[in-house]
């Protein structure tokens, strides 16, 4: 069976889908690997650490997609791509159906089988192959990074001979992976840190982690696979209005929010930023799917009141060296799950499988993404 990588093409990812050490095990489990010729370049992963690993260097990714039985990606392939797939590969990679649903049918007429990471079920089976979660925890690192930089204070409280300076005061809205990377963060930075979470469940992981939870008088659901379920447009309201104190008392607001398939709920409106001192700053992380903040525009940072809004955009890939070689462990491990004595063995009954499959033998079989898509038509 021969595994295949290609250089990525969305303009600013840095990202590579397999690394080095990983194609060692792959090696090793009776597979060939074969590597785009500087597919790991913006990464700083030259092509002769490929070769060592015993991967074979092809210079054309349409010859390497035409040949490969299974392909490894970061980005969702565009239309060329998946034209140059042959039919009955395999695909692992984010897909992202319910924005990208050309490239999804395309799949399904091309009668591939692609796996998309978004999808892959919230078990612990599946941990290790969790990339929405291990590229969650890179942004919320970096964000925190971001919102530093930005913030013309010190984030430790400091006793000097000039005097004492208080510490910096973070809130972070959602506590799901890149929420508690971003507590974990900021208090090793030493600010002094809130968090809240329509899920009462995770209060305790963020007391662990030093941080207070803000515990509003309000009542949500959660969702599947530990996501949290999209709220009323009702219980939104009043829990803006319940927060806005706490986001006028910070210096840095870190918000993560979203709910997986659906557009970003808003949480700070352009009210709430008002009231912010001028100087804070806010790092929404939902940009990518319109934002939790009113006035976000994403890939850009925005001043308004002398509060500063940055909406980056595809924030794991601005550390691609770490968020490589955790995708590359997810990926490949999902990969060596599909796989025996080095060829596929695709079980439909496997809850893994069932779960992240999303078309196969030239239909779009699961059935969420296929809702995703009829309602992303609406």
């Amino acid at each position: 069976m021969k595994v295949g990588v290609v250089k990525e093409t969305l303009a600013g990812e840095r990202r590579v889908a397999l690394v080095p050490d990983a194609v060692i095990k792959l090696i090793a489990a009776k597979l060939e690997v074969a590597i785009q010729a500087g597919a790991g370049s913006e990464a700083f992963l030259a092509d002769e650490a490929y070769q060592k690993a015993g991967a074979t260097i092809i210079s054309e990714a349409q010859t390497l997609l035409g040949q490969s039985d299974a392909v490894l990606k970061v980005q969702p392939p565009n239309l060329d791509e998946v034209g140059a797939l042959r039919s009955g590969a395999i695909l692992i990679s984010f897909l992202q159906p319910s924005t990208n649903g050309d490239a999804v049918k395309a799949l399904a007429r091309q009668k591939v089988t692609a796996f998309s990471l978004e999808l892959v079920p919230r078990i612990s089976r599946a941990q290790s192959m969790d990339a929405l979660s291990s590229q969650a925890g890179v942004a919320g690192y970096k964000a925190v990074l971001i919102a530093a930089n930005r913030l013309g204070k010190f984030f430790p409280l400091l006793i000097t001979a000039a005097g004492t300076v208080t510490p910096a005061r973070v809130l972070v809205l959602g506590a799901g992976v890149a929420g508690l990377q971003a507590i974990a963060t900021a208090r090793r930075l030493g600010a002094v840190v809130e968090a809240y979470d329509v899920r009462p469940a995770v209060k305790d992981e963020v007391k662990s982690l030093g941080a207070t939870f803000v515990e509003l008088p309000l009542e949500a659901q959660q969702g599947q696979g530990g996501y949290a379920a999209q709220q009323s447009e009702e219980f939104l309201r009043r829990q803006r209005e319940l927060i806005g104190d706490h986001v006028a008392a910070s210096d840095v607001v870190i918000t993560t929010a979203a709910v997986p398939g659906r557009k970003a709920p808003i949480l700070v409106t352009k009210d709430m930023v008002a009231r912010m001192r001028p100087g804070s700053v806010i790092v929404d992380l939902a940009a990518d799917t319109g934002g939790n903040v009113e006035l976000t525009k994403p890939g850009e940072a925005v001043v308004t009141g002398g509060v500063t809004i940055d909406g980056p955009r595809n924030l794991a890939s601005t550390m691609p060296v770490h968020a490589s070689q955790l995708f590359s462990r997810n990926v490949s491990t999902l990969l060596l799950s599909i796989v025996k004595d080095g060829q596929p063995n695709i079980d439909f009954n496997d809850e893994i499988v069932k779960g992240s499959c999303l078309t196969n033998a030239g239909e779009l079989i699961h059935p969420q993404a296929k809702a995703l898509l009829e309602a992303s038509k609406a």
